[in-house]
């Protein structure tokens, strides 16, 4: 029985947000921000990128933070499991990673750009 691509994001995934819990209190509390603004649907990307520019004020410059950007639907998806009354609030698609075969690669790091670059 071979994993699939969606499969080994999830795992990965999982093992992001347990590694990092502040994203995903970020992502509720930005979630909820744009809600009770009276929003009815939002772009997770535009969370994401909040998230970035949160984690990334505080920083000196040199942060080994990544946030894939493979993990947005998950986050959404999450959202919506966790509080159902607003399931919907972040458009989701079907995930085509059902279908194709896990890669078993490694997931990119900062540290992987830094020595790509030569830095």
């Amino acid at each position: 029985d071979m994993k699939t691509r969606a499969e080994e994001m999830r795992e990965q995934c999982a093992a992001f947000h347990k590694a990092n819990p502040l994203v995903w209190q970020y992502f509720c509390k930005f979630t909820f921000t744009m809600i009770y603004k009276g929003f009815k649907h939002y772009s997770v990307n535009a969370i994401f990128e909040r998230i970035r520019w949160e984690l990334d004020v505080g920083g000196d410059g040199t942060s080994s933070f990544k946030l894939n950007n493979n993990y947005r639907a998950f986050y959404a998806r999450r959202f919506h499991n966790m509080f159902p009354q607003h399931e919907g609030f972040f458009r989701t698609r079907e995930q085509t990673s059902s279908d194709k075969s896990a890669t078993d690669l490694p997931e990119l790091t900062p540290d992987y750009f830094d020595r790509a670059s030569g830095e």
